[in-house]
């Protein structure tokens, strides 16, 4: 079964910067697939975040975290980043890390994703 683990999320002050990481354990499926950052308030549905495809030719974000994160990976340690800097209070959340069927494209939507991690918990006070 593909692992996938995220890592980095902690309690934050507004303002303060952050690198989440994530890991897969099947380096030829992470090679070939696009990768995402969702995110997901308590009663709040999850939304994604950032997104780049396999070559890293092409990255996506959502509106609101545009110009303060930033997606990268290294698929020689199939390890996906994102750089969160100048953390804000809507934030906070847990962010999964996901891997979708397509390559070249960058999907959107939840279902076009099908490896998931547990998530790692980013809280941002002050």
């Amino acid at each position: 079964q593909v692992q996938v683990l995220e890592s980095g999320g902690g309690l934050v002050q507004a303002g303060d910067s952050l690198r989440l990481s994530c890991t897969i354990s099947d380096e030829r499926v992470f090679r070939s697939c696009a990768m995402s950052w969702f995110r997901q308030a308590p009663g709040k549905t999850r939304e994604f975040v950032a997104g780049v495809n396999y070559r890293a030719t092409d990255t996506a974000y959502a509106y609101s975290v545009q110009d303060r994160f930033t997606v990268s990976r290294d698929n020689d340690k199939a390890t996906l980043y994102l750089q969160m800097n100048n953390l804000r209070l809507e934030d906070t959340a847990r962010y999964f890390c996901a891997a979708s069927r397509s390559p070249l494209l960058i999907p959107k939507t939840e279902a076009s994703y099908h490896h998931w991690g547990q998530g790692t918990q980013v809280t941002v006070w002050g």
